[in-house]
């Protein structure tokens, strides 16, 4: 039996009210070998929560973002009991800014697969989750009965361009095939802000395990639409980063990705 997603909401939005905001937007953090930052709040929240999910349920594995690399590949060599993996703070740049936009993103990873997904806007109070084959939820509100209806060239792209193909990127800057962009520099909200009707159609350049896994079931149990730019189904347990296209509804997926010159079949 799966656990219960709310037990898990409820550990992780008590332990974001507890170690996320009293340290909003603080000064100390510092820069990680891949150029990202990393701040008290980060660590504070995987110890806090990797230790809870462990005395709860302590048949499953538990891997983190700010875990050591080797660590991390060992434990994603065998899925089959079952391992977290969490985002402690996905969006820290903006938390440590001052930017109010930040979010927690925790999934189960169970024999190759995401079951569970939860990720929580602490300043919001929004909390998305997602359990396969049994939908999605936006503060135990079912996700995907508000379905945008746009076409691609009236929708909003939460698009980040830092880690596009630069050929793409600057066809996206010069030639956008929407009405406007936004990026919100937390990739978990974008997966979950998509699933939500917030925005119409997504895309971000080689994003992490811990960075998409929860969303990407959320927006997949909403009934949305998501693949990689070489036309591959967007999951996969290994720290291999992943460039994906996404949008909720059908017809404009498929108005994206033809833009965006992905071949569908390869996906299907």
């Amino acid at each position: 039996m799966l656990p219960d997603l709310k037990q898990l909401s409820k550990i992780v939005t008590d332990t974001a009210q507890e170690q996320l905001l009293p340290r909003f937007a603080e000064i100390g953090s510092r820069q990680k070998a891949d150029g990202s930052l990393l701040t008290e709040a980060d660590l504070a929240m995987q110890n806090q929560i990797g230790n809870l999910l462990v005395d709860r349920w302590p048949a499953f594995e538990f891997l983190s973002e700010e875990m050591d690399e080797t660590i991390q590949t060992r434990l994603l060599t065998n899925t089959d009991k079952g391992v977290w993996c969490l985002d402690p703070l996905d969006g820290t740049r903006n938390f440590a800014a001052g930017i109010p936009c930040f979010s927690v993103s925790l999934a189960l990873i169970l024999k190759q697969e995401v079951v569970l997904g939860l990720v929580y806007d602490p300043l919001r109070g929004d909390c998305f989750s997602a359990q396969k084959g049994q939908g999605a939820w936006l503060n135990g509100n079912l996700l995907g009965q508000r379905r945008p209806d746009y076409s691609l060239q009236e929708g909003i792209g939460l698009v980040d361009f830092k880690r596009l193909p630069p050929a793409l990127a600057a066809r996206l800057a010069t030639d956008p095939p929407y009405s406007s962009q936004r990026s919100l520099g937390s990739v978990a909200l974008d997966w979950c802000w998509i699933a939500a009707g917030h925005g119409h159609v997504y895309l971000h350049g080689r994003q992490k395990l811990w960075d998409y896994a929860a969303g990407s079931l959320i927006l997949s149990e909403a009934g949305g639409h998501a693949l990689s730019l070489a036309g591959e189904p967007v999951f996969r347990a290994t720290l291999e980063p992943r460039s994906v296209a996404a949008a909720l509804e059908e017809n404009l997926f498929n108005e994206w990705i033809a833009w965006l010159g992905i071949d569908s079949k390869m996906g299907a």
